[in-house]
């Protein structure tokens, strides 16, 4: 029996299919109906064999999963024999808030917290929503389980996830810092403690994930103890399209003197900013590069202004664990990105941080980029959510399983 990973987004599934102990990838892919819902491309791949591409027609996140579990299973969902392949789903929601502190099994009371926390993850969490609801139709005879971004920073210290703001904002509104891209900073620090050679409980990292969406944490332990995303992912780093972190006087100008309104602010904010809104060339970090190289300006300020945003969270999250012991790089940009990971890297000798050109310019994920002599090691990891939230399913079915031996 095997474990089924969802990863819903508004016109997209990205999914994963491992076998029952979480350790070895059978199959991953994508169906993505943004484009054109008639001839909607799914691609798989299985370890050791071509990609395989087909077109079919999609109409929402059910018939998109009828697709899936098919092309996966050789059966569809509900069909006599899909038991036999599936034991459990795990779904991967951006957004849990201050309830989930773990991953849990789905029912009507997890799925009513989703969706009330929709409203702070307007990108992540419907979409999210609407791949549970399609599954559980497809798959009833399953346990369907949630892995949420945010529990990694369950244990966050007081002092790191509240603002400075009138402490009734917290008590009252439950305004907090809470803590993205948790499932991949997780994996990272586990992965970067293999290649550095250490036991993770010793370590002090800083995990840099940077793809359209940003985010930095310290990991001291192997715990979460400070981040730069916050009560949304809008906090932080310069990303994509999002602003990351700005004075929050600017809001105010120019909703009262510019006629700006909340609606148009969140989009501006949201969709228009970022490397977008600066470079007015794209939020793909490689075309924005690309016109750079060509001798456009603004998009190279863009990457002046992303890198050096990046490279000052990294001394600030190194300072708050007092010192570092490995950087990491990881996520689309994090991964691929020579000539970031080296601007991001100038200065850091300061934090015994030395990267290696050579190393960095032909590095591919899982290595270290760090010269012989660096007392703090720099590792580029290719981030394996999916894995990490199979490891977490597997986990939940195997308690759930066992409450169940128990009862009977």
């Amino acid at each position: 029996m095997n474990i089924l990973i969802l990863n819903a987004g508004s016109s997209s599934v990205k999914f994963g299919l491992f076998d029952a102990e979480a350790r070895e990838t059978l199959a991953s892919g994508l169906i993505d109906w943004t484009a054109d819902p008639q001839r909607a491309p799914l691609v798989i791949q299985r370890p050791g064999a071509e990609e395989v591409r087909s077109s079919v027609e999609v109409t929402d996140h059910r018939t998109a999963l009828v697709h899936v579990v098919q092309s996966l299973t050789g059966t569809a969902g509900g069909e006599s024999g899909q038991d036999d392949v599936i034991t459990g789903v795990g779904h991967r929601v951006v957004h849990g808030g201050a309830v989930f502190r773990d991953s849990v099994g789905i029912d009507d009371g997890v799925k009513a917290a989703i969706a009330r926390f929709s409203e702070l993850a307007p990108l992540h969490n419907p979409p999210a929503l609407e791949g549970i609801e399609a599954a559980q139709s497809l798959l009833p005879g399953v346990p369907h389980v949630a892995v949420f971004d945010t529990a990694f920073y369950a244990h966050l210290p007081p002092s790191a996830y509240l603002y400075p703001v009138p402490y009734e904002w917290y008590t009252d509104w439950g305004i907090r810092r809470f803590g993205f891209h948790g499932i991949s900073h997780a994996y990272c620090a586990g992965r970067a403690a293999e290649l550095i050679g250490h036991d993770l409980r010793e370590l002090r990292l800083v995990s840099c994930h940077l793809g359209n969406g940003c985010s930095a944490t310290a990991v001291r332990g192997g715990k979460a103890v400070a981040t730069t995303m916050g009560f949304t992912p809008m906090e932080g780093l310069m990303m994509g399209s999002r602003s990351g972190s700005i004075d929050p006087g600017i809001l105010f100008y120019i909703q009262q003197h510019r006629g700006i309104t909340a609606e148009q602010l969140d989009d501006l904010l949201n969709h228009r900013s970022g490397l977008l809104g600066v470079s007015g060339v794209s939020s793909d970090f490689r075309r924005v590069e690309a016109a750079a190289r060509s001798g456009d300006e603004r998009a190279r300020l863009a990457l002046e202004m992303y890198a050096g945003r990046v490279r000052a969270a990294v001394g600030a999250l190194a300072v708050t664990m007092g010192g570092v012991d490995g950087l990491i790089f990881t996520a689309g940009v994090g991964e691929h990105s020579a000539s970031l990971r080296a601007t991001v890297c100038e200065g850091l000798d300061c934090l015994g941080l030395r990267l290696d050109g050579q190393r960095n310019a032909v590095c591919q994920p899982d290595a270290d980029i760090a010269t012989p002599d660096s007392p703090g090691r720099i590792v580029v990891i290719h981030t394996r959510e999916e894995l990490m939230i199979a490891r977490e399913t597997r986990r939940v079915v195997c308690n759930l399983m066992n409450v169940d031996e128990q009862i009977r």
